[in-house]
């Protein structure tokens, strides 16, 4: 069997690539697919019968996508190994009627998205992208990355209080974006974004639309050892997870079938078609099973031999807050991987998936460190406890430390992402 080359700092050349390339969950699908279309995978239908060939499939559904490699050597029964993330981030989403405005002023409507920090969508230039659905049912995808709208802030002479008692926003009256002057004009936004798409007028007849910063990401400091960018939570683990399964369906014969699974809607619960809450994955893996002959029985023993990991990203202890970290567990930027742990199942890690993590982080000589919040402070959760409940799938919660989690640009170690790829590539491989 042949290892794979180890990834380096290429890797995160790459990454701020793909995180400028993702300003939507359905952008990010379609440069995953492209990645793996180059890896040699091909895209199967859902609504297409499925066969038992051998090779690299992958399966997308709006801002999900479902990849998997079957070795020649697999059987019915063999289990699975999973690297899942999520294709969505928190931020401001376009309402139903989005033409509106006040004042001389002409502004967008917007909803917010998941749980972002507020305060950094203010006073920052924004672009428009997502997903246009038309007249005959078939979509397009639509990026206009320049400065097209902008959330103005209050200047602080009239509001001499925010130095005082800090910045207080109302999500309804204080974010929605300007862009242009005038009265507003109903259809004006769908009319624009038909230009810019060379579509005839009234052809769209549907939206899901969503602003992103258009600041590119950068590498920062004076050695250059960490990367700002948008979206690392959670673009980084699925950029990972991505390179890893490609990665690994070179190598030819494995123990086990690899897996990379990326959700949508996990900054709002997971509950949809697309979400981990939702019934994608296990149909994949359920139709795989039957598609090389197997039975009810291959199903089940398959499914009890899988080992998922979620990839997603967590808290580095900060340098202005670490008050707020538990005291014993302080994951450093650089330090690799952090292994998330929660007795109350906010995190699916147990002690038989920390042994199987740290056996991969051996292997591929990366070290990772652990995360545990503070007792007083409440536990994010990601989609590992929903991945292991609804599929009686062994999980275990991993990912790389950042700073500025939920804001439009966040902040992680240059090397942390290579190191997490490394790591899943050794666990793919088993």
């Amino acid at each position: 069997m042949r290892t794979p080359s180890r990834f380096d700092r290429g890797h995160t050349d790459d990454l701020m690539s793909f995180l400028a390339a993702s300003p939507s969950p359905y952008h990010a699908v379609a440069n995953v697919a492209e990645r793996l279309e180059k890896a040699g995978f091909r895209q199967v239908a859902e609504t297409d019968a499925w066969d038992g060939t051998k090779g690299g499939k992958y399966v997308l559904r709006g801002g999900a996508v479902v990849a998997w490699y079957v070795p020649e050597s697999a059987e019915p029964h063999t289990p699975f190994r999973i690297v899942g993330g999520h294709t969505d981030s928190p931020n401001l989403r376009v309402k139903p009627q989005p033409d509106s405005g006040a004042h001389g002023w002409r502004q967008i409507a917007v909803e917010i998205y998941g749980g972002p920090l507020l305060n950094s969508w203010l006073d920052r230039d924004l672009g428009l992208a997502g997903r246009l659905t038309l007249r005959d049912g078939s979509t397009r995808l639509v990026n206009i990355d320049r400065a097209l709208l902008r959330v103005p802030q209050l200047a602080v002479h009239l509001d001499r209080s925010v130095s005082s008692e800090g910045l207080k926003l109302d999500k309804q009256r204080h974010l929605q974006p300007i862009w242009g002057l005038g009265d507003p004009r109903e259809g004006d936004l769908i009319s624009f974004l038909e230009g810019e798409c060379a579509l005839a007028a009234g052809e769209v007849t549907g939206w899901d639309l969503m602003t992103h910063s258009i600041e590119p990401p950068a590498y920062l400091g004076r050695d250059k050892e960490l990367v700002a960018g948008p979206r690392m939570d959670n673009l980084l683990s699925v950029h990972a997870c991505t390179a890893a399964l490609a990665a690994v369906s070179a190598v030819g014969e494995l123990p086990y079938i690899p897996v990379l699974v990326a959700f949508d809607h996990e900054e709002n619960g997971s509950q949809s078609d697309t979400g981990a809450d939702g019934p994608l994955l296990g149909n994949v893996l359920e139709r795989s099973v039957f598609a090389r002959g197997g039975s009810f029985e291959d199903r089940a023993r398959a499914f009890a031999g899988t080992v998922c990991l979620s990839s997603d990203t967590g808290h580095a202890v900060h340098p202005n807050y670490a008050e707020r970290h538990d005291p014993t567990h302080h994951p450093r930027a650089g330090g690799g991987p952090i292994l998330k742990v929660n007795v109350n199942n906010r995190y699916a890690t147990d002690g038989s998936g920390r042994a199987v993590f740290a056996a991969a982080c051996e292997k591929a000589d990366v070290p990772f460190q652990s995360f545990v919040s503070n007792n007083s402070m409440p536990c994010g959760t990601t989609i590992g406890p929903i991945t292991a409940a609804r599929h009686g799938i062994k999980t275990v919660d991993i990912g790389v430390a950042i700073l500025s989690m939920h804001s439009a640009r966040e902040l992680c170690a240059a090397d942390d992402p290579f190191l997490l790829a490394n790591a899943l590539v050794a666990f793919l491989e088993g």
